[in-house]
């Protein structure tokens, strides 16, 4: 790698903190969190935070542009709410708990999970949308394999920080079902839509197999018991197996989008980019370091490495734009400059892994997580924008700040990893929270740092600042870490 900068911290910890107070601004409001004959938390709300009716005349403008946009097609269905966007924020509200202890996050993020129950569809999986007056859909053989691993992502993080035994039951249950449903021994991989539905023929998605682990599994394994643990283990690596074997392209050094089709087995197309392919391979170099697989980790860490290389684009010199990601390779081998914020996320996340044992990958992050904050980032009512254009460096008001496809996620986890990692980069310790319930104590075999391993500093048990509505008298830890890893 070139030297691009000297090796120090651009961004801090604190400053950190202070972004993740600047997410807050768009999710910690009552049009974030109010629900009405729906359960769920409003997939749709105006680039201000505002709600909106859905029969005004007229429309919000950037919810008008969308709607009017091939580029945005789908991402606007203004009569229901999605499982996918309520789980994410759910997951949001225990990541702000993680990183501040403060109680009302935590609530709230039971509030979601409450309604995430409700979803839950017997021994079918659950239901992933919901109309505004309150009817859940029914037609579970279109619903897809990833819908239902982003469902699991709300549960997941509420297990991770308290340990509700209840709700891993519902874990264990909706897992079980994706992988009886969907994964299918003849094919030798997750199906899209139920194995059993005839139009899964027709689609073979590298996110269907990606999303689990990415969404709820690579979090919660560690913390699981036996022998559920064992179990998922064996089911990371067999999907770990089938990325590689089915969907990666040794000449491009890329993953395909999909895996039976050859008009879409090309650069530019959906899903081939650098935001898939990096998070992939960032995916399995964490499976293999959970898994104790050197294989896994020695195939992912150099093809991240030349990715992050492919994609950067230098500061220009003179310029005050900080340097930045690119989107992809387009179709003429040529880079989209493009930001779309979630594959900003990814590669920074991969660049950040790769830094806890090698520190100049902040070489780029100290460029592109300047640019994350400075562009990406909407200063004045919080969050991040769906996309910059590349020349201008200016947001594309077409693309909403969030809809049904782009929530908190993204955001809410790259703010987790940068915390960590810079304090990890700048020999800091770093403090998180967990609430487990009265019977546990925190400490180095039951919590760790999300999906990474540290060392536990100090354990310190915290009166909370609010009434937790927790059902375990859970009592609050505050837990510091340090050699990330």
């Amino acid at each position: 790698m070139k030297n691009i900068t000297n090796t120090k911290l651009a961004v801090s910890t604190s400053d950190w903190l202070k972004h993740l107070d600047n997410l807050l601004l768009f999710w910690d409001k009552k049009e974030a969190y109010a629900t009405g004959k729906s359960d769920l938390f409003p997939t749709y709300r105006c680039n201000t935070g505002e709600t909106f009716d859905i029969n005004a005349n007229p429309l919000p403008d950037e919810i008008v542009d969308a709607l009017n946009s091939e580029d945005t097609k789908g991402l606007i269905e203004l009569d229901k709410n999605f499982i996918r966007a309520h789980s994410r924020q759910t997951y949001a509200y225990g990541i702000a708990f993680h990183m501040t202890g403060k109680g009302k996050y935590l609530n709230l993020c039971k509030k979601g999970v409450d309604a995430l129950l409700k979803a839950i569809d017997g021994n079918y999986g659950m239901c992933v949308t919901q109309t505004l007056s309150g009817k859940w859909d029914n037609a579970r053989s279109d619903r897809t394999s990833q819908d239902l691993a982003y469902g699991l992502t709300g549960l997941g993080m509420y297990y991770f920080l308290t340990h509700d035994k209840t709700i891993l039951h519902r874990i264990i249950q909706l897992k079980d079902y994706i992988f009886n449903a969907y994964l299918s021994d003849r094919r030798g991989y997750l199906m899209w839509l139920p194995k059993n539905n005839p139009k899964s023929e027709g689609e073979v998605q590298i996110v269907a197999q990606l999303d689990q682990l990415y969404a709820y599994m690579l979090m919660l394994t560690p913390c699981l018991p036996e022998p559920y643990k064992s179990v998922w283990k064996k089911d990371m690596k067999k999907i770990a197996d089938i990325l590689i074997t089915h969907f990666y392209s040794e000449k491009y050094n890329m993953f395909w989008g999909t895996q039976n089709n050859m008009d879409r087995m090309q650069l530019g197309t959906d899903h081939t980019d650098f935001g898939h392919s990096v998070k992939t391979f960032w995916v399995i170099l964490k499976v293999g370091q959970l898994l104790g697989e050197p294989f896994y980790v020695h195939f992912a860490r150099p093809n991240i490495e030349k990715i992050l290389k492919d994609a950067f684009i230098p500061r220009v010199t003179g310029s005050a734009i900080p340097g930045s990601w690119a989107r992809r390779f387009d179709a003429n081998n040529e880079l989209d400059i493009d930001k779309e914020w979630w594959i900003l996320a990814e590669l920074d996340q991969a660049a950040e892994i790769l830094s806890i044992h090698d520190p100049f990958f902040y070489d780029y992050l100290n460029e592109t997580q300047k640019y994350w904050l400075e562009v990406m980032t909407d200063k004045k009512d919080g969050e991040i924008w769906h996309m910059v254009d590349g020349k201008t460096n200016e947001p594309v008001h077409r693309f909403p700040k969030i809809h049904n496809w782009k929530t908190s996620l993204h955001s809410f986890e790259h703010v987790l990893f940068s915390y960590m990692t810079a304090a990890n980069f700048a020999n800091e310790n770093f403090h998180l929270y967990y609430a487990l319930p009265e019977w546990e104590t925190a400490d180095q075999d039951n919590v760790a740092p999300y999906m990474f391993f540290a060392n536990v500093v100090k354990v310190e048990k915290q009166k909370s600042d609010i009434q937790l509505e927790l059902p375990d008298n859970n009592e609050v830890y505050k837990v510091t870490f340090n050699n990330l890893h």
